[in-house]
């Protein structure tokens, strides 16, 4: 568990100088990793930490029936659990508001990318795939909505398809990959002062009055997500995307090593 230092002079005055907790930059992200197949039974997984923060997504496929508004095209269901292991503050039982919102933010920017190729999970009449992606809190130390891109994201594109034989589903043998269409990261920033900083840890994320998420691939913005009650300039917001659109090379880079891409 992060010792935190709730300490609002304390992160005013380090922004004061120019720097930053672990001396980095206001657009600087802290130290990345990513690994795959982390969940040996899951058709696709991914971990990723971001300094501190480590998020866990697990990629499960399974046969169900169509939405009534799509019936040849394949589900895609998001989820996520703020384990009680990761922070003190999060409780066992029903998804918080947190974890609904964490879940919601992930799976649009996956959604409006097209990462997924829902098209593709048609069987036959009242038969598709449903596609279950898997987010769980190992650790918080801020930022979760980078990680659980990142992770959801390196899941789905490692992601081994079953088969539908014989009306059962085989998990086992020669099986390919998901069929996908896309790539989506994202770039959370946060408003702390008049400061803005991108990949905010938990104790900016304390003293932060308004946060914004931007989703995207390679040519456009996806997404975005606005949390708070403070607010953001139109300058701020442009500077923001041209910032995310920068960062988010380094982070497909980190996922497409890790892919073999």
């Amino acid at each position: 568990m992060v010792i935190r230092a709730p300490n609002e002079e304390y992160i005013h005055e380090l922004l004061g100088k120019g720097v930053r907790e672990h001396e980095r930059g206001n657009m600087d992200y802290r130290n990345i990793t990513l690994e795959l197949n982390k969940i040996p039974h899951a058709e696709g997984s991914a971990q990723v930490d971001i300094g501190n923060t480590k998020v866990l997504v697990g990629v499960k496929i399974d046969v169900g029936m169509p939405l009534p508004d799509k019936p040849e095209e394949g589900a895609l269901i998001t989820g996520a659990e703020l384990l009680p292991i990761a922070a003190a503050e999060y409780e066992t039982g029903p998804p918080s508001p947190e974890a609904i919102e964490f879940a919601r933010v992930v799976d649009r920017g996956i959604r409006a990318a097209e990462v997924v190729d829902l098209s593709s999970l048609f069987i036959e009449k009242d038969r598709v795939w449903t596609v279950f992606v898997d987010i769980y809190v190992l650790n918080y130390d801020g930022n979760l909505f980078d990680a659980g891109a990142l992770a959801a994201t390196s899941a789905l594109l490692s992601a081994r398809m079953p088969k539908y034989e014989d009306a059962k589903v085989v998990r086992e043998g020669n099986l390919g990959k998901l069929k996908t269409k896309g790539l989506a990261t994202s770039c959370t920033f946060a408003k702390v002062g008049s400061k803005i900083l991108l990949d905010p840890n938990a104790n900016e994320e304390e003293i932060m009055s308004a946060r914004l998420t931007i989703a995207n691939d390679t040519n456009s913005i996806r997404a975005m997500q606005k949390g708070l009650s403070g607010s953001f300039t139109v300058d701020e917001i442009e500077n923001m995307i041209d910032a995310t659109f920068e960062k988010s090379k380094y982070l497909r880079d980190v996922m497409k090593k890790q892919l073999g891409e």
